[in-house]
């Protein structure tokens, strides 16, 4: 199976080239872009630019962009206007959220790339009918937006009540949204679990996410490092080669303080590890 590295690992220093280097060194073909403007700011055309020239001649491709989550350089920490959210019920909030996604998209016509990965609502949100119309109203626009510009937009299975497997396929039935899925594996292991999900999202799945938690924390951490994460990655990795033509293995990791800043090495032993289960 194909391997991608989400450059969230690093999301806390901004992105260059240097970084694409050490990615390719350690072995690993493919990147998606955490789009955190701290890291990567899709407003700045000379960082677009600067990664655009070095993309055209490289053997690293992109893969995939995460749309921003916020719209600040602090994660948030600005206030509660930071917050993307396409499912805002608030039309012109709505509105703006999208405005800012469409901004990140916008690097798709300088580096091509195939996905982008998109939340519907935020961490902890509960359902609401009123949100499955704004987010119906944000995702046609988002993906009319990035179909002109070669890139498909994918949804991912997130902690909320808007985003478990079955609340996904749901709301595709509602809409009939012709959408596919990012399968994240940490994600669901909080929730329904990880065959379950898996079972509901198989056949839309086009691009995955990998990382491990406690079951009850969204923790990013290293797999198969023995570090407080309790996802069976054996019979994950056998579940996920049943369709291994659809799609990479992503690993979406948090910065380690046991791995420094340059994680590589550990990267490349977690895809060895993978390949041998």
């Amino acid at each position: 199976m194909q391997h991608v590295l989400s450059t969230h690992v690093f999301a806390n220093h901004r992105l260059t080239t240097w970084w694409l280097e050490r990615v390719r060194e350690c072995g690993v073909p493919a990147v998606e872009i955490f789009c955190a403007r701290q890291h990567f700011d899709y407003q700045n055309r000379a960082q677009i630019a600067e990664l655009a020239a070095w993309f055209a001649d490289a053997e690293l491709k992109l893969h995939s962009i995460h749309a921003p989550m916020y719209n600040d350089e602090f994660w948030g920490r600005s206030g509660p206007q930071a917050v993307i959210d396409i499912t805002e019920p608030t039309k012109a909030r709505r509105i703006a959220a999208v405005d800012e996604i469409k901004r990140a998209l916008e690097i798709a016509e300088s580096v091509p790339c195939r996905y982008m990965i998109q939340h519907l609502g935020v961490g902890g949100q509960e359902y609401d009918e009123r949100r499955v119309d704004a987010g119906f109203d944000s995702l046609d626009e988002l993906s009319n937006f990035a179909r002109s510009r070669g890139v498909e937009v994918l949804l991912e299975n997130i902690p909320n009540g808007m985003s478990s497997a079955e609340r996904l396929n749901g709301f595709l039935a509602q809409t009939h949204l012709n959408l596919g899925f990012c399968f994240d594996v940490g994600h669901a292991h909080m929730n329904e679990g990880i065959g379950a999900a898996y079972q509901l999202m198989g056949d839309r799945v086009r691009s995955t996410h990998l990382h491990d938690n406690n079951g009850r924390e969204d923790q990013h951490l290293f797999p198969t490092c023995g570090n407080g994460g309790t996802i069976d990655w054996a019979g994950t990795i056998e579940l996920l080669r049943r369709r291994a033509d659809q799609y990479p293995l992503v690993l979406e990791l948090k910065e380690a303080a046991e791995y420094g800043p340059h994680p590589f090495e550990q990267v490349a032993k977690i895809f060895d590890t993978f390949e041998k289960y």
